[in-house]
């Protein structure tokens, strides 16, 4: 393995040893009770390792070979051998027998470690004595891919024309000033193949016009020479400092409209080079940048004269045109038994240009036979390797990985872990994350914040793509692209970061560290040691056994797998950080899980455990507690939400994030220890909270509890039952509230929800208001975004103030039995985007005003009276007019659906 896969590893183990040096400090300084002279061994591992984490960093620097490769391989070895000795010290803490047993073996192996890094250093030491250095000569690895547009024409311009006449009109349109274009894109989208066609379409209409190729290999310097020589023919002496190039560059360009393009932008501080020099005359110059750094362009837009165009992938008719045309290249056309094939690689690749480029061409030189092309279909993997068809595209893809720094490394490759184009949702991935040990503690920051900030920064790096967006504009969900889950495969077989099980053969070996379970009825084989494993996922449907030979396991993830009973071995893996049940048929948890002093989150939504033992306090640990499910087959929609009983002292689980939901009935006022809703108190670090079954009498001791709770963002409280009224106007409420859910009877709108400046979204569900109007209220939110009302109000009109929900995105108006008119001004809710109405039978008409929501464009009505709906139909509505502005109408009947669109 050298050359591309080398430099990947390299980086990988790299992020390894910092990770190692982080946990051998908390070994040795904080977390466990070492002996001395074990206390000192330690140190000197990290020692050790820091030498070693120096020379890694000098060797990325250098172009690898075969020796770097053994190297590579020796380093990444050790660090996994020195993560053993810590974790098996760490099972051994707490217990007798496991104490003695590993005291000296602990020492023995210690040292070992420590004889064996000095070698390894020593062996690289004598190797560059034997080397001279020899730097990167900055010439790409990806360069003959990302360099073919700019000498093959409009050869590959399937479907560009959109996005090249917007971008040629802004780039001609006159506004008497400088503006800057970003096009943004994942690697391979064809962001130099559309900014080069745009280029030479509008470069004759510009005094002076340079294209340059920035590339991470560019510093400062650098842009600027090019700039002056190869752009603008300007001579310049040879030992010019960057100063001087900046004036003669400035001098030069002095009353000139110019457009320049910088091709691939990595570094921030390049652009911010070019843009101190570059002269604003006045005269409509324009600068274009390519980058598949996006985080880099929303950081650079300070002002209106900078924008991006985020480009988007092809439509699939475009990229058949594409693959057609590349892989039967003779006439264009697909032979009838190759189509379902042809469909089925086209899909993985998703609209990349790149990928049906490469792919296609590489079909062209095959046989055109079905047995060929499922051949490859079946082997992209492989041909992603450096000897393979598709080596340039991996050589593409590869440089956004290799430019991530070590934690978002392991945080990317994390997604190999699940099935291709499987969406993971936000919150589980950075509970992953966060089990794992990637995310790194920051001061003044949750570990869940600091997570959030990491998915953010790889979605805007273009390596994660958002498959589900929340309302407020926060991915829901999200994947990665078909061919980089290729790519990531790939790597993490390599560097033994992950096995994935899909067939008969499962790869599994000693050293098998995470291991994803994708095929059906797989068990663990019980003769076959596994030592090192520490994570373990299943994404089978058929029963999948637990074993006893995973003694380190971090993460268990078994979500969705046809359980019924609770697998005991799970209380005997002590080290658990992570177990998710999710989806499973389990009735009830063990006393023993109490065993399981590490774990910080536990996830038993959608089972049907009802309670959960009082012996769970003593994870002192955990962050998330998560025991609900929804009843789909309640007839009472009011019910849907069924929570779990929790042991009366539930608040002494002080480091708990996130808490649902939580039944509170069935506690006595004169309980001997504290009640559980008045322990809630000790919470002050919850960020999620959900209460189900509240009597009206517990309310002022709920909102006592509440007020605590500083930190606190979601809030869901629901009363006893449909007649038992929600008593909440005692609270005094955490003021970062940004969620709030309350379903039961409201005797009066609490005052407090006015002033929660943060609140997004209130979702008020039976609330049976009579004399407070619930709109009035809330409409001075100065941040909700959706508000929905069902059976919130007894009242027969709803006035839309003109100026009023200033941000509201989505208005869902449901059961409001009295409603007859609703009423919006001029002015008011400019911002409206989806509009649901349903079940409200006496509603006269569409909203008077509707007409002036300018940016509406989805109205839901469901279960409405037929004569309500038969104004809205299209030639024959007397009220259609009114509509004109919305471009997808529904009407929904029970099971049945109307297009009114």
């Amino acid at each position: 393995m050298v050359g591309l896969e080398t430099e990947i590893a390299g980086a990988l183990v790299e992020g390894s040893v910092t990770f190692l040096l982080q946990k051998i400090d908390a070994i040795a300084t904080r977390e466990w009770n070492l002996k001395q002279i074990n206390r000192m061994k330690v140190q000197d591992i990290g020692r050790e390792l820091g030498s070693i984490e120096a020379l890694l960093q000098a060797d990325s620097k250098e172009d690898p070979d075969h020796q770097y490769a053994v190297w590579i391989q020796q380093v990444r070895d050790q660090a996994n051998a020195i993560e053993d000795v810590l974790d098996r010290v760490r099972l051994a803490e707490g217990s007798v027998w496991w104490g003695l047993k590993m005291r000296y073996s602990t020492e023995e192996l210690i040292q070992e470690i420590n004889t064996s890094l000095q070698n390894i250093q020593r062996t690289r030491e004598r190797y560059h004595s034997m080397r001279s250095t020899s730097t990167h000569t900055g010439y790409s690895t990806y360069f003959p891919v990302r360099a073919a547009p700019l000498f093959t024409g409009d050869v590959d311009t399937v479907g560009i024309e959109e996005p090249r006449n917007q971008l040629v009109s802004w780039a001609l349109e006159p506004r008497q000033r400088l503006e800057v274009m970003f096009v943004v894109g994942m690697a391979g989208l064809g962001k130099t193949t559309l900014v080069n066609s745009v280029y030479e379409r509008v470069k004759q209409h510009f005094d002076c016009h340079v294209w340059i190729t920035a590339s991470k290999s560019k510093n400062k310097l650098d842009v600027l020479c090019t700039l002056l020589v190869e752009g603008f023919g300007c001579s310049i002496t040879q030992r010019a400092d960057k100063v001087a190039q900046a004036r003669n560059l400035r001098k030069f360009l002095h009353n000139k409209r110019y457009v320049i393009v910088v091709d691939d932008l990595w570094e921030k501080n390049v652009w911010e080079s070019i843009k101190l020099v570059l002269p604003d005359d006045g005269n409509n110059s324009r600068i274009i940048i390519t980058t598949r750094r996006g985080d880099i362009a929303n950081s650079c837009r300070d002002d209106d004269s900078i924008h991006i165009h985020k480009l988007q992938p092809l439509s699939w008719e475009n990229a058949k045109q594409l693959f057609h045309t590349k892989a039967f290249s003779k006439n264009g056309g697909c032979p009838s038994g190759l189509e379902e094939i042809s469909k089925s690689i086209l899909h993985k690749c998703d609209g990349l240009p790149l990928g049906i480029i490469e792919i296609g061409k590489l079909l062209s030189r095959k046989a055109q036979t079905a047995y060929e092309w499922d051949k490859l279909h079946n082997s992209l993997e492989s041909e992603l390797r450096s000897s393979g068809g598709l080596s340039n595209m991996m050589s593409a893809l590869s440089a956004s990985y290799e430019d991530l720094p070590y934690h978002l490394k392991y945080c990317f490759l994390y997604l190999s872990m699940f099935p291709e184009n499987k969406p993971v949702k936000r919150r589980r991935l950075i509970r992953l994350w966060i089990a794992e040990g990637f995310v790194r503690e920051e001061r003044g920051k949750t570990l869940e914040e600091v997570g959030e900030e990491y998915l953010n920064e790889l979605i805007d790096r273009n390596m994660l793509k958002a498959n589900e967006m929340d309302f407020d504009g926060r991915p829901k969900s999200m994947g990665v692209h078909s061919l980089m889950h290729k790519m990531i495969l790939l790597v993490s077989h390599e560097d033994n970061f992950c096995s994935v099980c899909t067939g008969a053969e499962g790869n599994l070996t000693e050293k098998t560290r995470r291991l994803s379970i994708q095929k059906e009825g797989f068990d663990v084989p019980q003769d076959e040691p596994l030592p090192c494993v520490r994570t373990f996922f299943s994404f089978s449907t058929g029963m999948v056994n637990i074993g006893s030979n995973f003694e380190l396991l971090m993460v268990l993830d078994m979500e969705g797998t046809p359980l019924v009973n609770f697998p005991s071995a799970i209380t005997d893996l002590v080290l658990l950080r992570y177990l998710s049940l999710r989806n499973t048929n389990i009735r009830s948890i063990p006393w023993s899980l109490s065993k399981l002093r590490h774990l910080e989150t536990l996830d038993l939504k959608q089972t049907l455990v009802t309670k959960v033992p009082k012996t769970v306090l003593k994870l002192k640990k955990l962050r998330h507690l998560l025991v609900y499910r929804y009843n789909m087959e309640s007839v009472l929609p009011f019910d849907i939400v069924q929570g779990f009983k929790a042991p009366k002292r539930i608040g002494a689980l002080k480091n708990l994030q996130k808490l649902s939901f939580v039944k509170a009935s069935g506690q006595h006022r004169m309980s001997r220890e504290h009640k559980m809703i008045q322990g809630l108190d000790n919470l002050t670090q919850l960020r999620k909270l959900g209460i189900v079954e509240l009597a009206k009498e517990h309310g002022a001791s709920l909102c006592n509890s509440i007020g605590k709770m500083r930190n606190l963002h979601s809030l869901n409280v629901t009363s006893l039952d449909k007649e038992e009224p929600l008593e909440l106007d005692a609270m005094d409420p955490p003021r970062l509230l940004q969620r709030l859910y309350l379903k039961g009877p409201l005797q009066r709108f609490p005052r407090w929800v006015s002033s929660l400046h943060d609140l997004v979204r209130i979702r008020l569900k039976w609330s049976s208001l009579t004399e407070d109007n619930p709109i009035a209220a809330l409409e001075d939110l100065p941040n909700l975004m959706e508000l929905q009302l069902l059976d919130a109000y007894t009242g027969d009109q709803f006035d839309f103030n003109k100026g009023k929900f200033q941000k509201l995105k989505i208005l869902d108006l449901e059961r409001l039995e009295r409603l007859k008119f609703i009423i919006m001004e001029d002015g008011t809710l400019p911002c409206l985007q989806k509009l649901i109405i349903r079940h409200c039978k006496e509603l006269k008409q569409v909203p008077i005003g509707i007409d002036n929501l300018n940016h509406l464009n989805e109205l839901f009505l469901c279960d409405m009276p037929e004569k309500f709906v038969a104004q809205l139909r299209k030639k024959v509505g007397e009220l259609r007019h009114l509509l004109h502005r919305i471009s997808y109408i529904r009407s929904y009947q029970g099971q049945s659906m109307e297009d009114l669109s």
